[in-house]
């Protein structure tokens, strides 16, 4: 009987402790085995929240939201920062764009400062010199940089700080260094002969002849003092003071057309968003001279294919066919019909229009590739940073800013400490094109932020890449509708990207299954294929308001190496 009773309790305890062995596994597996793809979760706060390609960027523009300032004060302080952080991508020497919702007006802004070229590049002079192809770096590349124009701009008209408290952390961080992060050394390393072709940028970015390694702490007090010049003057210190002497003393230098009056005269102005419906949203982009056009007409095109539902789902090959395909057309008629419209004419609003997505859509073959998309006819009539901030109250900004390629144009006006960017690279020297290059026309300009609304959820959005963004904008928005994605998720979702404007070849990250891999191929696609997590595809950043809630939401791509940071209570 006795043995028995021992017997009967180490059953029970065996049994006991199966079950909690097995309760234990099945609630750990409820907690915390949450089995997704997403890499890592939004940030959600009832306060601002920054997005930016760098920790401490967003830091900076954090800390100005908790000193009082909105998210315009925010976004510069950010931009800012991203100068000192990440010198090759932006800058004071290139230009931007931003999209600013003022939550009590319930209005969009748009700002264009993007810089024209001098009065004196022109195709005769070009010519002139023997140059028959538009010079893609050095000084017949360089148009007037419109950064700091904007900054004044939206700091004159939106901000609550001073532009000199804006600019406070990243003045401290150009004199008193930053540790150089693993993306940035990498592009730097990538950069180093390129840089020695200026005595200038070899003194400023290579101290001791070579590119500051991962965790170096690098400085640049000339910067430093660029910075403070703009704090104490405003943007005259850039277009008319002692920074213009520099940078018109570097000019003359290289033989340059830019004189005094192209930097004096220069104004970057306010702009009407342009903007198509997709499904129930609405998508925001910037008019002409940006490229944002093209991923409202790609929308407006994937539109008439039934993405998302029964054998169109994501990462499905009728899904990236239509896309892609959606994509050539849009980028065909991009490049023929956009410029700078306060010089031509352009048709934005045929090319805005659902009737001809339509038209185009029939165009697109559901079992071949087109090789050679060419551009619609219409009536008669890369390297970049990209960041986002929401405040407490609702105000968002939508803020790209760029150098176009790695560190620009190449050229370093002595003792300023930033490269001038190379965006003239983008004119054509077609005269019948409307990006022709003239004097005191703007380029055609790859990068664009954008901006996504249905009923009370607002989302400011961009992802960086040349002429990767407006087909990996159009991906994110379709990944948001279509695919039911949170916005973590719809940055992280493996993309296609096509830099070229003609051919079959597309770039695919090798996380889109090799069966889908293989179908297209069968349709003609020329797969190049890249890794997991691939800069080839742009990096991006994201901000979401739930007006309802009152609640905020921040993603940030693991493709850089940033976050999104939200402001303390």
């Amino acid at each position: 009987m006795v043995r028995e009773t021992r017997k009967d309790n180490a059953v029970r305890l065996f049994c006991g402790w199966i079950f909690l062995c097995v309760a234990g596994v099945m609630w750990a597996e409820h907690s915390y085995g949450q089995d997704r793809s997403q890499t890592r979760s939004m940030v959600i706060s009832r306060n601002g929240i920054v997005a930016a390609e760098s920790p401490l960027a967003a830091e900076a523009g954090v800390r100005i939201l908790e000193q009082g300032g909105n998210a315009v004060d925010a976004a510069i302080a950010t931009n800012a920062m991203m100068g000192v952080v990440e010198p090759m991508m932006n800058g004071m020497g290139g230009d931007l764009f931003a999209i600013v919702y003022d939550a009590k007006a319930n209005k969009l802004y748009g700002l264009n400062a993007s810089g024209w070229a001098p009065k004196g590049l022109t195709i005769e002079y070009l010519q002139k010199q023997g140059i028959r192809s538009m010079p893609q770096q050095g000084v017949n590349a360089i148009t007037v940089p419109g950064a700091v124009d904007g900054w004044q701009k939206l700091a004159d008209k939106f901000g609550r700080k001073k532009l000199a408290d804006d600019l406070a952390a990243a003045i401290r961080a150009a004199q008193d260094g930053f540790p150089v992060p693993e993306w940035t050394a990498a592009y730097w390393a990538g950069s180093a002969d390129y840089l020695r072709t200026d005595d200038t940028a070899t003194k400023t970015y290579l101290p001791n002849d070579r590119p500051p390694k991962v965790g170096e702490v690098f400085r640049n007090a000339d910067l430093a003092w660029s910075l403070e010049q703009v704090a104490e003057h405003g943007r005259d210190a850039f277009y008319k003071g002692e920074i213009a002497a520099k940078i018109l003393n570097a000019m003359k230098r290289h033989g340059g057309p830019m004189v005094a009056a192209d930097l004096a005269e220069f104004s970057s102005e306010f702009v009407e968003p342009i903007s198509t419906t997709y499904r129930d949203w609405t998508v925001y982009e910037l008019p002409p001279n940006v490229q944002g056009l093209a991923a409202l007409e790609m929308l407006n095109i994937m539109e008439t294919f039934p993405l998302g539902q029964k054998d169109w789902g994501f990462a499905s090959t009728n899904a990236l066919h239509a896309v892609i395909e959606a994509k050539k057309l849009a980028y065909a008629d991009l490049l023929k019909y956009i410029g700078d419209p306060r010089k031509h004419k352009l048709p934005v609003p045929t090319l805005l229009s659902k009737d001809w997505a339509a038209q185009r859509a029939k165009q697109i073959d559901s079992d071949q590739a087109n090789c050679e998309a060419a551009a619609g006819e219409t009536p008669a009539g890369n390297d970049t940073t990209y960041l986002t901030v929401v405040d407490r109250e609702g105000n968002m900004v939508s803020l790209i800013q760029s150098n176009y390629e790695l560190f620009g144009s190449g050229i370093v006006a002595p003792g300023t400490g930033f490269a001038l960017h190379d965006r003239g690279g983008l004119f054509s020297l077609d005269p019948a094109s409307p990006n022709a290059l003239a004097g005191r026309n703007r380029p055609l300009h790859t990068i664009i932020p954008a901006f996504a609304q249905q009923g009370d959820t607002r989302v400011a959005f961009g992802i960086m890449g040349g002429w990767n963004q407006s087909q990996a904008h159009a991906q994110f928005i379709a990944d948001l509708v279509d695919f039911k994605m949170n916005i973590q998720a719809a940055l992280e979702a493996p993309r296609f990207s096509k830099h070229t404007f003609g051919g079959c070849d597309v770039m695919m990250e090798n996380r889109i299954p090799q069966k889908v891999r293989d179908e297209l191929a069968a349709k003609g696609h020329k797969i190049q294929l890249k890794g997991m997590f691939s800069s080839d595809v742009g990096g991006g950043q994201a901000v979401m308001r739930d007006f309802v809630t009152g609640v905020n939401y921040g993603a940030s791509d693991p493709r850089k190496d940033g976050q999104a940071v939200a402001e303390l209570p």
